[in-house]
């Protein structure tokens, strides 16, 4: 079964298509066991695109997913120290709000829970939350400041993404997490100070989109700020120079009359 999306929606993604091609469309369920197993593919998926991306990092950077079953009290996580790239769905661990492993063979970073309990708490909304130390998300993380909507495709943050200035080192404290949840809000990203990216989605797949594109949003500001100073940079040493400023206005003065002169006043 499948998830009818509203005609509007459909009508502003796709454009013209033959009569009866089919619009891929959210599946639905009548069993929470086939519900599980489609997240938790999901999920599996998600982290092998990261892996795929390069957004490892050591053991950091974790995706969850809340269970069907007991979605407000369960979520599916990455293992402890298992490349993303190799995770399959039988590999994710089951755990509660309060760090007890429910389901699964493998430890699970105490990161992860400590971040993820409370942004799943804080959030009911979202279904999945992913965090990586992506390479530009992390660079851009320690300006302290937010996306700008330079391009089209950080407007998608415009108005719609935190910051938590308040970084703590490694997140394995309880508080850490409350922090980190109040400061995402109602947001669908936060930028973490000096440690990456954070964001969250009404689906895996959502959260996962999130988090790749503001990381190539990061990346594309990074770049757009080192293009603009090396290019002040250039025109500073050619036009801030005191020669042209002097030769520059000798156009200007010549086509003036000196005051009390019938004659154009030299510079």
């Amino acid at each position: 079964m499948t998830t009818k999306l509203p005609a509007a929606l459909v009508n502003s993604l796709f454009g013209p298509r033959p009569e009866g091609v089919r619009i891929p469309e959210p599946p639905s369920f009548d069993c929470i066991a086939d519900e599980r197993q489609y997240r938790k593919e999901q999920l599996a998926a998600g982290l092998r695109l990261f892996g795929r991306f390069g957004f490892s990092e050591g053991v950091a950077g974790h995706i969850t997913v809340r269970d069907p079953e007991r979605p407000s009290e369960w979520f599916w996580v990455n293992p402890f120290g298992m490349s993303f790239s190799r995770i399959r769905a039988s590999d994710l661990v089951l755990v509660d709000h309060e760090g007890r492993v429910v389901q699964g063979q493998y430890a699970v970073n105490r990161a992860a829970l400590v971040i993820h309990s409370h942004v799943h708490a804080a959030r009911p909304d979202a279904l999945a939350a992913a965090h990586a130390h992506s390479l530009h998300g992390k660079a851009f993380s320690s300006l302290g400041i937010k996306l700008a909507p330079i391009t089209q495709d950080a407007c998608a943050f415009y108005e719609d993404h935190g910051l938590y200035s308040e970084f703590g080192g490694v997140a394995t404290e309880v508080d850490e997490g409350v922090r980190i949840g109040e400061a995402l809000g109602k947001h669908k990203a936060v930028i973490l100070q000096n440690h990456g990216l954070l964001t969250v989605g009404q689906s895996v797949a959502e959260a996962i989109w999130w988090f790749i594109t503001m990381e190539r949003s990061c990346q594309a500001q990074l770049l757009a700020m080192a293009a603009w100073h090396a290019q002040a940079d250039c025109s500073r040493n050619g036009a801030g120079r005191a020669c042209p400023g002097r030769y520059a206005v000798r156009g200007l003065v010549s086509g003036t009359t000196a005051v009390g002169s019938n004659h154009p006043q030299r510079p």
